[in-house]
């Protein structure tokens, strides 16, 4: 079969036409709808990122796939969202074959990086250098097989979120629960909170990059059936207590930026409001809870099982290529020993939580 012709446009002026045809690849090609992977939410990048394109593939007048990315200096490409994206790679319609240096020349690149690239993503996943446990929730039986999967495997986890719940009611008033929320306030503070958060434990800040913020605004006034922006509020009395803004598709919620009152975190409130969600989530028709990468104790309590995800950079044999290799990876591959060793792990946490107290004087 013929390789496909690509074409490089900006995802603000993919026809209407295209932008449904790569929605229905992902409804009918992928085993899970990450709401990331969305047509809308590339195009949203796109309105906050001018690098952002879009190489769509054609055979003729027909579309046959489509490849996000963001294109910096010296050809230097990224995954779109790099950094705060969960969920990356191509939609390919079943059965096109494209060589990957030949998408790199048409693209203009020297070399792509990803650090979520979901499994399946065959033309990039030989690149990968790295892979990553997703903590998942699979909610296709509903709520109420989950919860007697956690009666039978995380009994104490659930027992002690349910007395939470009683002790915020008896302290703090009555708890009301809102699954789509939509007043601003709620919104500015959870990233309020969640900035606080990474600057006490020493991390970098995304949301001190304004096209972070940005795009997290335009997300929340987002309500496509492939992507919707999903603000959820866990409120004692009224005032809110925890807080998490996320992404949704017809059938996968994406956990994205949870949160909540540190002056109440003998409560537990984020427990208390994940739990709110995935039954809210069970009930509106979502069928996976994606809790994302990273290791946190709350998310091996509450899952089911994992996806994997991988980190690598595809790279050609020019010498942009190597100039990328040479800046990029001894990083990297610091990065791998760190995360690989115990020893070093605790380490660099230590370290992180020092710079975060010197932070906050």
């Amino acid at each position: 079969m013929t390789t496909p012709r690509i074409d490089l446009v900006h995802p603000g002026d993919l026809a209407p036409a295209d932008l449904a045809s790569w929605n229905e690849l992902r409804v009918t090609t992928a085993t899970a709808a990450n709401p990331f992977m969305s047509a809308e939410f590339t195009q949203a990048v796109g309105r906050v990122r001018p690098d952002t394109r879009v190489a769509v593939l054609r055979r003729g007048r027909r579309s046959v796939g489509y490849f996000p990315h963001q294109r910096g200096r010296w050809g230097y490409g990224r995954a779109v969202g790099l950094g705060v994206s969960d969920c990356q790679g191509a939609v390919l319609e079943p059965g096109v074959h494209l060589e990957a240096q030949y998408l790199m020349r048409a693209c203009s690149l020297n070399a792509w990086e990803f650090n979520h690239l979901e499994s399946g993503q065959d033309l990039f996943l030989p690149y990968a250098t790295g892979q990553f446990a997703s903590p998942v929730v699979d909610l296709t039986a509903g709520f109420q097989r989950y919860e007697r999967h956690l009666r039978e495997h995380a009994r104490g986890f659930l027992k002690s979120a349910r007395a939470q719940e009683r002790r915020m009611v008896r302290n703090l008033g009555p708890l009301r629960y809102v699954h789509d929320e939509r007043d601003p306030a709620a919104l500015r503070a959870l990233i309020s909170w969640k900035s606080a958060h990474y600057r006490r434990t020493g991390r970098r800040d995304p949301f001190a990059q304004p096209w972070i913020t940005r795009l997290v605004h335009l997300l929340a006034d987002t309500a496509a059936p492939d992507c919707s922006g999903i603000l959820s509020v866990l409120y004692a009395a009224d005032r809110p207590v925890a807080a998490h803004f996320g992404l949704r598709s017809r059938t996968v919620f994406s956990c994205w930026f949870p949160s909540y009152d540190r002056a109440l975190a003998t409560y537990s409130p984020g427990r208390v409001l994940c739990l709110r969600m995935i039954e809210a989530a069970a009930a509106s028709g979502i069928h996976l809870f994606d809790f994302g990468r990273g290791e946190a104790a709350y998310k091996n309590s509450f899952k089911t099982g994992d996806l994997l995800v991988h980190e690598g950079a595809l790279r050609t044999t020019g010498p942009g290529a190597a100039l990328h290799w040479l800046r990029r990876e001894p990083v990297g591959a610091a990065h791998r020993l760190v995360r690989d060793h115990p020893a070093l792990k605790r380490a660099a946490l230590r370290a992180l939580s020092a710079v975060g107290t010197a932070r906050g004087r």
